[in-house]
């Protein structure tokens, strides 16, 4: 239903277009060149075609226009011999957007990279300031939280916001804890769809930091997003493994809200979210599929979350209900594993904290999974410290899960990491109907990885460190990552927004 719903919502032309250039590469009225940039002799591997053959990619004025058995000739050629070219790699979860997140990212072979649980605020601005900036491709939604500071607290900008954010836990902030009166919600609401109309590819929330909001107001997020034909990226309300008030009732009240509404729905990193329910989650997911409701899911390859020490996840009996304790919960500026007293200090100061929570075999069983995507949760690194995650995680899978572990096949891992992802966005923006795939009229977002060296270098002790094993990374036709060095002058990720044809 997920495909036939984003059809539906974006242009029959544009689909067209792609359908008839296709085809065409494969008769005689193929493109002859020349060409901006040729990719020679690698192994493409197309999501959604299936191919997987030995093949060289014409590419010109940022689109690839020629896919070939035999030579092309071009401007530059890069000799891809014994390397995969696939899909540039979409990443739906990302916090690293104009935080320097983009040179480690690209690094990872990602070429869009969307912020789509918190969002941004205001919209229009975000968007103008990563314009030119960015070495990927960039897009947010219109965040709930952000809109609920704006109203609750009249922040002005998303880092002001952020600031707001981190404020101490006690008090509380007041966007956090308040129950929004009638009133407010509908200015929250319309907060949002101003967010949207400018852009925004969708609604994201993070309810399990804002506990005042109601589960009304989160069902109305719903009813917006499906009235405005973009998808619901969702954070349960409630997490942990108490089994009256945890991640299953949290994942009962999305599905629920998806139900009754119709919108299109997307949970966040369901391993973080689902702790030792994992399995369960997924298959609440599956069902609710089966019976026709567009719902997808995503998982970072990691056993440790990462967020905030001042919000609301901390507060009352956190480590009951997440199964841990103090020393589970790490301080990346130090690095050091926290104890009781160190940890009110911590969260009296607030800061982003990794807490190691979660199990390897849950982290395999949703990889594994039909429809369950890569997405990396990637959060800004600080004085070069915090989760690595942001920097190796499209590596991590394709290294560690592919080919050490084989818990899944090469073609699926790239599903996952391009097609699927792409596809979710679609309804919101047709234009990532050229994204995700290789095909003629396709956009030419491409990672060139060698499948028996890639691997994460990051580390919890060491992020900083950029993944191997992936020499080329093109974006829009633009080489960013030239024989494994970053182009530091070049900047030609664009953004990408609702409505974009």
């Amino acid at each position: 239903m997920g495909l036939v719903r984003a059809i539906s919502r974006t242009s029959w032309a544009s689909a067209l277009v792609l359908v008839a250039a296709a085809g065409s590469a494969c008769g005689g009225g193929a493109d002859t060149g020349p060409y901006d940039l040729v990719i020679a002799g690698g192994r493409v591997m197309d999501p959604e075609s299936g191919l997987d053959a030995v093949r060289s990619v014409g590419v010109r004025d940022g689109r690839i226009v020629a896919i070939a058995e035999g030579a092309l000739s071009g401007a530059r050629t890069i000799d891809a011999t014994g390397l995969v070219v696939a899909p540039g790699f979409v990443d739906l979860h990302a916090h690293g957007n104009g935080y320097g997140g983009d040179r480690w990212q690209v690094q990872d072979g990602v070429t869009t990279s969307l912020e789509l649980e918190e969002g941004a605020y205001p919209i229009a601005e975000w968007y103008q300031s990563l314009e030119g900036k960015s070495y990927v491709n960039f897009g947010a939604s219109a965040g709930h939280i952000p809109a609920r500071v704006a109203v609750l607290q009249g922040a002005k900008t998303l880092v002001e916001a952020r600031t707001m954010r981190q404020e101490a836990s006690d008090p509380p902030p007041v966007w956090s804890h308040h129950l929004a009166t009638p009133d407010e919600r509908q200015r929250i609401l319309a907060t949002i769809e101003a967010g949207l109309e400018a852009g925004g590819l969708g609604v994201g929330f993070e309810v399990n930091e804002s506990p005042g909001a109601s589960r009304e107001e989160i069902l109305e997020l719903f009813r917006l997003a499906e009235r405005m034909g973009v998808p619901i990226y969702a954070h349960l309300r409630l997490m942990g493994q108490d089994p009256i008030s945890g991640s299953i009732a949290g994942a009962q009240e999305v599905l629920a809200d998806a139900l009754v509404t119709g919108a299109s729905t997307h949970f966040v990193h369901l391993g973080s979210s689902g702790l030792g329910y994992a399995a369960e989650l997924v298959g609440m997911i599956e069902a609710a599929r089966a019976r026709g409701l567009d719902v997808t899911t995503e998982v970072y390859p990691y056993t440790a979350a990462s967020t905030g020490i001042e919000t609301a996840l901390f507060e009352g009996d956190w480590r009951g209900r997440l199964g841990i304790d103090f020393g589970d919960v790490e301080w990346p500026p130090t690095g050091e594993r926290l104890t009781e007293q160190s940890f009110g200090r911590f969260r009296a100061r607030g800061g982003p904290v990794i807490v190691h929570m979660m199990k390897e075999s849950n982290v395999e069983l949703l990889l594994a999974r039909p429809g369950v995507m890569v997405a990396s949760d990637a959060m800004p690194l600080i004085d070069g410290r915090g989760h690595p995650r942001g920097v190796g995680t499209f590596a991590r899978v394709l290294g560690r899960y592919v080919r050490e572990r084989k818990t899944l096949p090469l073609m699926d891992a790239l599903r996952k990491m391009t097609l699927e992802p792409a596809e979710r966005v679609r309804g919101a923006a047709p234009s990532m109907a050229r994204k995700g795939r290789i095909a003629v009229g396709a956009d030419a977002d491409l990672t060139l990885f060698d499948p028996a060296t890639v691997i994460d270098r990051a580390t919890f002790a060491e992020p900083t460190q950029a993944s191997a094993g992936i020499p080329y990374v093109v974006v829009g036709g633009t080489v960013v990552v030239d024989g494994g060095t970053l182009q530091a002058d070049v900047r030609p990720g664009r953004g990408i927004r609702r409505g974009d044809p």
